[in-house]
């Protein structure tokens, strides 16, 4: 196989990139974003499956050196009892356990690696349109350049370019919940470093760590009727304070001092989840991440389960005969897995499923780690 494209410099589009240099092939990203760190106020949680998927991609330096570890969680109900607590993953190997981070810095961390590996990069590369022919696809861009290859991978993200040229009719469904981001330094109740606390309390689901610096991250979720773009965009920091202080004054914690403490640092979006069973892929496009598998944030596994793609990717591309022979493979190995995970996240943001205070086993965990071997099949 000659050239491939990659459009979308997030996480599994660049974690992708990784992985097929690796697997030895003539790879180039193209991100629209002008520069590396979209959604920065953001942050998120690798879990082990995603620092595993790192390591087959020797990228666990680039992303130890940001964020810091979680080696525990506890859950507590709205009265602030303990109902429960056990280590986080596979806390006892440094390189696999839990990190938390914010998205941004890892987006720059995974593309600074590709520069460095010698994998261009193209920033402010809005994809308008892909057209596929029997022996190529070229992307074209808002600017008016093209770029062609004999494979083009969709990694950008829940509201995908590619995918409306493989899938016109999927589109985003709203998951139930409005959910919230924040951080600060200024928390009363910081709380021990390396530790997530969740709490199920009676309106709100709300979960918090702290860093070793002192930053409280904390998440909320509410169920209630999605918010309009324009909501969301005119938002500010005081009226997402205000909607959440009285539903978590409800209980007795210490998430309504937490947000009660942030000042500027909070964003909020729509939980949001793509139908199961959609089209993946056409002969020479392939969707991975959240373009293909958006699930509600609530298991935590959308980055994770988008690294874990970028790795089987490049190993089916690498192994297989020929690319459909590939790409068949690769779809009969991920489906399964991520669209159980659209299923439970989407159960738990409804409300139909509860987090379970132990991790319930997902489709394709007894294979993982073979799947994700550099050297094995």
């Amino acid at each position: 196989m000659g050239r491939l494209l990659v459009i979308g410099g997030g996480a599994a589009g660049t974690a992708a990139a990784l992985a097929l240099r690796k697997a030895g092939f003539d790879v180039a990203v193209y991100e629209a974003h002008p520069d590396a760190a979209e959604d920065i106020g953001a942050f998120l949680t690798l879990a082990s499956n995603g620092m595993r998927a790192l390591a087959q991609i020797d990228a666990t330096a680039a992303v130890t050196a940001l964020g810091f570890p979680l080696t525990g969680m506890r859950m507590l109900d709205g009265s602030g009892t303990e109902r429960a607590a056990r280590p986080l993953g596979e806390a006892e190997d440094p390189a696999l356990r839990y990190r938390c981070l914010r998205r941004g810095d890892l987006n720059t961390a995974l593309q600074a690696e590709a520069a460095r590996r010698g994998i261009p990069v193209r920033h402010g590369a809005r994809l308008v349109s892909v057209d596929e022919r029997p022996d190529s696809v070229t992307a074209h861009f808002a600017d008016g350049a093209t770029a062609t290859a004999d494979l083009l991978i969709g990694a950008d993200g829940l509201h995908s370019t590619v995918r409306r040229s493989i899938a016109p009719t999927a589109r985003p469904r709203y998951a139930g919940e409005r959910v919230f981001y924040g951080r600060t330094a200024d928390a009363p109740c910081p709380g021990a470093t390396g530790v997530i606390t969740f709490i199920r309390g009676a309106s709100v689901a709300f979960g918090h760590t702290t860093s070793p610096e002192g930053e409280t991250y904390w998440f909320a979720r509410v169920a209630g009727d999605p918010l309009t773009p324009e909501e969301i965009a005119r938002g500010t920091a005081a009226h997402h304070r205000d909607l959440l202080g009285p539903l978590l004054r409800e209980d007795a914690t210490p998430a309504a001092g937490i947000v009660a403490a942030t000042a500027d640092d909070i964003l909020v979006t729509d939980a949001t989840e793509l139908p199961r069973g959609m089209p993946w892929r056409s002969a020479r496009c392939l969707l991975i991440g959240d373009a293909a598998h958006a699930a509600s944030p609530a298991t935590g596994q959308g980055a994770s389960m988008a690294l874990e793609d970028a790795v089987i990717l490049a190993k089916s591309l690498r192994d297989a005969p020929d690319r459909d022979t590939a790409l068949t493979a690769y779809e009969n190995l991920r489906r399964p897995r991520v669209e159980h995970n659209i299923t439970v996240s989407g159960g738990i943001s409804r409300g139909t499923h509860s987090r379970p205070a132990a991790p319930a086993p997902r489709p394709g965990d007894g294979e993982l780690t073979e799947q994700l071997e550099w050297g094995g099949r």
